[in-house]
């Protein structure tokens, strides 16, 4: 299991990685990440805990952009001077000393220049995904002596960054398993909050794990009691509890159309602080998953 996690720790930091160069600036050794790459270029990194962000043109030279204050304690704004020289002219005006504002300054002044120039950050909205989904259940992390199986099934919103095939995730899904009163009178509704990791992913088909880090459930069952004279009764109980679990699972989506998608989920695989009670998961879903 401890691999496993570490597997899944390495993958998500490989996936946010940018690569970073060694560059010299003003005589200093500088690592530096390369954001916007064209005829003027982006480069910056947090270096003691600072952001720092310079521009590189095209025969090589960095200038740092710098926003200092004067005696009064008033930012004087220089980047925007600095921008505008690199740029002949093209107004900073409305530019700040912040990431997503510069990378919209110098893209558009990369695609003034270039009509082949393709931005890399175009904005996207978060996209959502509704799905409904239907399967059986053994309930794994709950005692289940003779491995009944009984019918599940729920909901799923699913937001992502509004890319074709997002790697990354996150959900809220609310499902239900239902009762056998003959041979397991248990019964639950389950809300969760979870991460998706899509590992293999093409506009067709996605391979995904995904993790419940939160769960609440509303949990009836039938246990026998001892009632008066020896007595066997039984008595319906009814419970309600709050989870952190980290619950994993995979699962795939295979496309059916332009927006929907046919979603398969083998569920419950195992947990990190939660026992299996001695029965191999045998949680299968299926679902149709539609974009909003």
């Amino acid at each position: 299991m401890k691999k496993i996690l570490l597997l899944l720790c390495v993958l998500l930091s490989y996936s946010s990685l940018k690569a970073q160069e060694t560059y010299t600036v003003n005589g200093t050794e500088l690592q530096l990440k390369t954001e916007v790459n064209g005829k003027l270029d982006l480069l910056w990194n947090i270096i003691d805990n600072q952001y720092r962000y310079f521009i590189r043109t095209s025969d090589n030279k960095i200038t740092e952009l710098v926003n200092t204050r004067d005696d009064n304690d008033t930012y004087q704004e220089e980047y925007k001077k600095t921008l505008e020289n690199a740029t002949s002219g093209l107004s900073a005006e409305k530019v700040n000393l912040t990431l997503p504002s510069l990378i919209t300054y110098l893209e558009t002044y990369n695609k003034s220049q270039d009509s082949n120039f393709t931005s890399t950050h175009s904005k996207s909205k978060a996209q959502l995904r509704l799905s409904v989904f239907g399967g059986i259940t053994n309930s794994p992390f709950v005692s289940n002596p003779d491995n009944v199986k009984t019918p599940v099934f729920g909901a799923e919103l699913e937001v992502s960054e509004g890319k074709e095939s997002p790697r990354h995730s996150g959900f809220f899904q609310i499902r239900h398993v239902l009762e056998d009163k003959d041979k397991f009178p248990y019964s639950t509704t389950e809300l969760s909050l979870g991460y998706r990791f899509r590992f293999i992913r093409s506009r067709g088909f996605n391979l995904f794990a995904d993790v419940k880090g939160a769960t609440v459930n509303f949990s009836k069952s039938t246990i026998p009691v001892a009632a008066d004279g020896g007595a066997i009764a039984l008595q319906e109980v009814s419970d309600t509890a709050f989870d952190v679990p980290f619950i994993f699972g995979i699962g795939a989506d295979i496309r059916v159309s332009e927006s929907s998608f046919i979603t398969i989920g083998y569920n419950q695989l195992f947990a990190v602080l939660l026992d299996n009670q001695d029965n191999f998961s045998t949680d299968v879903t299926v679902g149709y998953k539609m974009k909003l």
